[in-house]
């Protein structure tokens, strides 16, 4: 059986028909061709598909697209405004915050929600805030580096 839902995401209204079983994640992905949120574990461990969900960072893996209807999401590809990067996205590609590039969108969504709740987190508060999302290919070294970057960037301070 069908539901209908709609749901705004990054800034456009979509109205589609789902199944009840439907992950938001796949709805993302496949009915919207937004690929930035990536699959990684299907558990909720590895923190790939973080996206913004009424403002809060949520893990698009643990929930279905029938309780989105009606919300408000942002994803990695929302980040950027008018072909600006967003001081997050900046930060990663000027402090080398990626390697292979996967867990990236999962990492900038969950450290923008940070950023907004926290606008100046020490290093020992981005590290905690990151314990959901998993990098195989860095020690987070850089990661951490990017966020602060951001965080300066979106205080007013100068890179």
């Amino acid at each position: 059986m069908a539901n209908k839902i709609s749901i705004t995401v990054n800034g456009k209204m979509h109205t589609a028909e789902v199944e009840a079983r439907t992950l938001l994640v796949d709805f993302i992905r496949e009915h919207l061709s937004l690929t930035g949120t990536h699959i990684g574990c299907d558990t909720s461990s590895c923190g790939a598909c973080t996206i913004h969900m009424d403002g809060k960072a949520i893990k698009s893996c643990t929930v279905l697209a029938v309780q989105a209807d009606g919300s408000e999401l942002t994803t990695v590809e929302g980040l950027s405004k008018n072909g600006e990067l967003h001081p997050m996205q900046e930060g990663f590609r000027e402090e080398h915050g990626l390697q292979c590039g996967f867990c990236t969108p999962g990492m900038m969504m969950a450290a923008t929600d940070l950023l907004k709740r926290n606008p100046s987190p020490s290093e020992h508060e981005i590290r905690e805030a990151l314990e959901g999302n998993f990098c195989r290919c860095t020690g987070y070294h850089n990661i951490v580096k990017s966020i602060q970057y951001a965080a300066g960037k979106m205080n007013g301070a100068t890179a």
